[in-house]
C-alpha cells in the first residue's frame, strides 16, 4: 500500500497545520473542576484572559449557541472587545467557541478548541487550539502575542483552580 492510499481520508492529510496555534497545559487538579472554571460563568471571569487584563462583561451564556461578550481591559483603560460563540460542549471532554471581536461578521474570527485530558494521577492536561482561517492571520495573532498571552492565560487558570480545588 503506498503512503498516500493508507493516509486517504485522514483528517490529518489536508488540514492546514501552519494555521493552528497550539498550547497545553498540565494543572493540578481533577478534569471536572478544571472544565467547570472554563463553563461556569461566575468562575470563567474571574481568571480568563492576559496577565494585567480585568474583564468586563457584557453578556454571558456559556451554553451550546450562548455567547460571551466581553471586554478585556488593561490598566491604563485600553479596551479590546471579545465576542466567542459557543458551538459545542462536551463535560468535561471539550469546549469549542467561534473567537473575535464583538462585531458580526469579524473577518479576524477564529474557532478554538480546549480540551480537558485527565491523567491516572489526578491531573488534568489543558489543551488550546487556535485554528484560524489563513496562515496570515494566525502569523498576526503571533505577531500581537497570542502565543504568550495565551500562556499567562492558561497560568490564571491553573493559579484560579488550586484556590477552586482546596
Amino acid at each position: 500500500m503506498s503512503e498516500a492510499s493508507n493516509n486517504a481520508g485522514s483528517p490529518w492529510q489536508s488540514w492546514p497545520l501552519d494555521r493552528e496555534i497550539v498550547l497545553s497545559r498540565l494543572i493540578d487538579a481533577p478534569r471536572d473542576i478544571v472544565y467547570a472554571a472554563w463553563s461556569d460563568p461566575e468562575q470563567i471571569q474571574q481568571w480568563f484572559g492576559p496577565e494585567g487584563m480585568e474583564i468586563e462583561t457584557h453578556e454571558i451564556n456559556l451554553t451550546q449557541g450562548g455567547r460571551w461578550r466581553f471586554d478585556m481591559v488593561t490598566t491604563d483603560g485600553m479596551r479590546y472587545s471579545n465576542r466567542m460563540v459557543f458551538l459545542s460542549l462536551e463535560a468535561p471532554a471539550f469546549i469549542e467557541v467561534e473567537h473575535g471581536t464583538d462585531q458580526d461578521d469579524d473577518p479576524g474570527r477564529f474557532r478554538m478548541l480546549v480540551t480537558f485530558d485527565e491523567q491516572s494521577n489526578g491531573k488534568t492536561v489543558v489543551t488550546l487550539r487556535q485554528m484560524h482561517p489563513s496562515k496570515e492571520q494566525r502569523e498576526g495573532a503571533i505577531g500581537f502575542g497570542a502565543v504568550e498571552y495565551g500562556g499567562q492565560t492558561l497560568d490564571k487558570l491553573a493559579r484560579h483552580v488550586a484556590k477552586v480545588a482546596r
